[in-house]
């Protein structure tokens, strides 16, 4: 089943070209189904490239999905024309009187800095508290999932002597586990951030799971019981070649990083490298929407958050 997007919106070409159904806004109102509503706060500098990532990894199931994509109101973005962003990006105050089936909290490149200290941090409180009781379940990747894990749970994130950067293995910490099922017992996808959440904090409070962590990068996944809360302190969205842009973006800057782990052969940054963590994010991605959505949330939208706390 396709994945429904703006019309025009550049990341359904991209997708189109890789062999990707998607659907435009006029075709899917011709429809007669109960698609799933999924909404996504894109934090990402890169927004066109997140978009196409997360995309994706959408669209790699047999669910219809109705994508919208959303904006920080409090936020000047620096890598994104305002236009574009007021052409296929909504607003909170926009979405807020709407119940969702799923949303997606991305990354953001502001790991350094307290929670409190970054520009929208009260907006996207506003918002994470609001999914509580309007979204079936939320997915909260890398610095989005600190937010969430810090928002929700008082868990705090601790800088880290290097950034951990690279592909790293990854097993699961309980059996069966529906966001894992189908993975393989080992289990790779990038890391990349300055800092960390640790497995003691997560573990002091029972509403929380620990469900796959890495011996080198730490907290992989964690997942909640009462909100249909997931959290990936990772990037498993990443492309191919997202982790070297990286490198050679910060080699620009003077900051002289380390070559991320695992991922260029033999570690030489001149190789190109070669994506082993695909059918992972695909199939996370699709267990989320299948297992932890579509199975779970009601037929009727608009009775999304009865009976919660």
């Amino acid at each position: 089943m396709p994945i429904k997007v703006p019309d025009e919106l550049p990341a359904a070409d991209v997708l189109k070209e890789e062999n990707i159904f998607v659907m435009h806004e006029n075709r899917a109102r011709a429809q007669d189904i109960r698609p799933l509503d999924i909404l996504v706060l894109n934090l990402m500098p890169t927004k066109v490239e997140t978009e196409v990532q997360i995309m994706r990894l959408l669209s790699n199931s047999p669910l219809q999905t109705n994508l919208t994509l959303m904006q920080m109101a409090t936020h000047v973005s620096k890598n994104t024309s305002q236009e574009y962003l007021d052409k296929f990006y909504d607003r909170f105050e926009n979405v807020r009187s709407r119940k969702w089936d799923g949303l997606i909290i991305t990354g953001a490149p502001v790991e350094n800095i307290g929670f409190e200290e970054v520009d929208y941090w009260g907006e996207l409180c506003e918002i994470m508290e609001w999914s509580k009781r309007n979204v079936f379940s939320t997915l909260h990747i890398c610095w989005g999932a600190q937010a969430g894990l810090y928002h929700h749970y008082g868990i705090p994130k601790y800088p880290l002597g290097k950034k951990i950067s690279g592909v790293f293995p990854h097993t699961a910490t309980v059996e069966d586990e529906p966001l894992l099922r189908g993975c393989d017992d080992v289990f790779c996808y990038p890391h990349s951030r300055h800092t960390e959440v640790r497995a003691e904090d997560v573990l002091r409070n029972p509403r929380l799971h620990i469900v796959a962590s890495s011996d080198e990068a730490g907290v992989g996944i964690v997942v909640s019981e009462k909100h249909g809360q997931v959290f990936v302190l990772g990037h498993m969205e990443y492309d191919a070649m997202t982790l070297s842009y990286e490198y050679y973006r910060d080699l620009g800057k003077g900051m002289e990083p380390e070559v991320p782990a695992h991922y260029f052969p033999g570690d030489d940054p001149s190789r190109d490298p070669v994506m082993n963590w695909r059918s992972t994010a695909n199939l996370i991605f699709t267990n989320w929407l299948n297992y932890y959505v579509y199975q779970q949330t009601p037929y009727d939208i608009n009775s999304i958050g009865e009976g919660r706390e």
